[in-house]
């Protein structure tokens, strides 16, 4: 990398189907690493200890991460049945990294 070019985290929004059936939204700029942390339980969130197994259903990359903390909070806003619809057609994901893209001032 020369100095002029500019380093970009590439984050991702992702969703954990857990062992109660209850789905949990979170943003990692590894999302393998992360669900890991989650499964351990050291570091991950308090919400999915006891939750297990934890199955990482969908994951998409989505930008930096002020993108990817606003996406993550309209995945955490949907209802349940529009979160099994995402699940089924990951794509619309990408529908709401656009809608979210189009809300920046």
């Amino acid at each position: 990398m020369t100095p002029n070019e500019k380093s970009v985290d590439k984050w991702s929004v992702y969703l954990v189907r857990c062992g109660d059936d209850s789905l949990y939204a979170g943003i990692a700029l590894d999302v393998e690493r992360r669900l890991q942390e989650h499964r351990e339980g050291k570091r991950g969130a308090k919400y999915l200890r006891g939750r297990g197994p934890l199955e990482l259903v969908v994951s998409r990359e989505v930008g930096d991460k002020g993108l990817a903390l606003k996406v993550e909070l309209r995945m955490k806003k949907l209802s349940r049945k529009a979160k099994e619809k995402l699940i089924r057609k990951p794509e619309i994901v990408d529908e709401l990294v656009r809608a979210c893209q189009d809300d920046a001032p």
